[in-house]
């Protein structure tokens, strides 16, 4: 969802500037605004970002890649493979999810998909249908004691 702008520079020469949906360009350290994608929002194709990324009502169709966190609120159906930091599915998955830190599935949430995380939550009444690769990626040859 990126939005390119020609702004003319001092001596009148035009360059281009990267924003995202007209906001200026995220801070270089990755912490840029929320994406949000409403009710009212589609998707289809791939999403990639540094940002948080907050799908609440929306239906996507193909890939959401983030650095930050995913949430997936109970009203969204998303067929879609999913990349966060931490994923957290109130809605429906259809699609394989990775999760570097934490996957939850809460509520009424389901992922029809495997999955690959560092740490797994699901709640009561949530499913989960697929295979599950843990890897916390903190482990290596070392010590293989609880966290």
């Amino acid at each position: 969802m990126e939005v390119q702008t020609e702004t003319p520079t001092e001596n009148g020469e035009e360059h281009q500037v990267k924003s995202h949906r007209g906001r200026p360009e995220p801070p270089a350290n990755g912490a840029g605004s929320p994406i949000v994608l409403g009710p009212k929002d589609r998707l289809e194709g791939k999403l990639t970002t540094e940002s948080d990324v907050r799908i609440q009502g929306s239906t996507v169709q193909g890939e959401v890649s983030s650095t930050g966190d995913v949430r997936i609120e109970g009203d969204s159906n998303v067929d879609a493979r999913i990349e966060g930091k931490n994923v957290n599915v109130r809605g429906n998955v259809n699609g394989d999810v990775t999760a570097r830190g934490k996957l939850i599935i809460a509520g009424s949430g389901s992922v029809n998909g495997n999955v690959k995380i560092a740490r797994l939550v699901i709640e009561d009444g949530a499913t989960l249908n697929g295979n599950v690769q843990m890897d916390s990626g903190k482990h290596k040859g070392g010590d293989s004691g609880g966290a």
